[in-house]
């Protein structure tokens, strides 16, 4: 199967994409997907309920020094906490705990090295290739990261428009857990096309946008 561990829907505050959208071009690719809306998991799990292919519930939480994925979640996980104390809710539900964009040298939100190497220990996965990613290196530090701290490796197109989905994902055997989940992907093949920059303009249209309706 096809995954791609990194889709933002309507319930994100800088994405549009509704949920028909996602299924047609889940569809079209033959993809699943991973739900990971900012700080809400209400679309996540709502979207499951819905799509006719399997759907991971997940968060990207804002903790104080960055961002964590948590993957099979069932509960919403509040912002504003640490990095530890956000990995402990995850792990309590039993969730796993996957860092996006890690390298990233442009955006503000990748989680702090320190706060990474300080909690590496207890990290599932590790994203290895983010499409939206500006510099193709950032990707490949996040992959040589992964590989000496022997972290089974994770793709995503950090998708907010439809026509990312699919950018980047996990060629992977078929699960029905997380534990057999993280099984396959430490076997997976990464897989991923970097967008055009420009796909950024479209977020902050999202935000202008919402702000302006209110």
């Amino acid at each position: 199967m096809k995954m791609d561990l990194h889709v933002h829907t309507t319930y994100s505050g800088d994405c549009l994409t509704s949920f028909e959208a996602i299924i047609e071009a889940c569809r079209r690719r033959g993809l699943s997907v991973a739900i990971t809306d900012h700080n809400r998991i209400e679309g996540a799990l709502a979207f499951r309920e819905i799509a006719p292919f399997p759907v991971i519930v997940g968060e990207e939480i804002d903790t104080l020094e960055g961002e964590i994925i948590g993957l099979f979640l069932e509960e919403g996980i509040p912002r504003g906490l640490t990095p530890e104390e956000t990995v402990a809710r995850i792990k309590e539900q039993g969730g796993l705990v996957y860092i996006p964009h890690p390298m990233d040298r442009v955006r503000r939100s990748p989680l702090r090295r320190e706060a990474l190497e300080r909690i590496t220990d207890q990290v599932d996965a590790l994203e290895v290739f983010n499409a939206r990613v500006t510099f193709p290196a950032d990707n490949e530090k996040a992959r040589c990261f992964a590989q000496e701290h022997g972290l089974p490796q994770g793709a995503g197109s950090d998708a907010h428009t439809p026509w990312e989905i699919g950018r980047a994902y996990v060629e992977m055997e078929p699960f029905s857990d997380s534990e057999e989940f993280l099984r396959h992907l430490a076997q997976g093949r990464v897989v991923g096309r970097l967008s055009n920059p420009l796909v950024h303009l479209v977020t902050t249209w999202a935000k202008l946008y919402r702000r302006l309706r209110g």
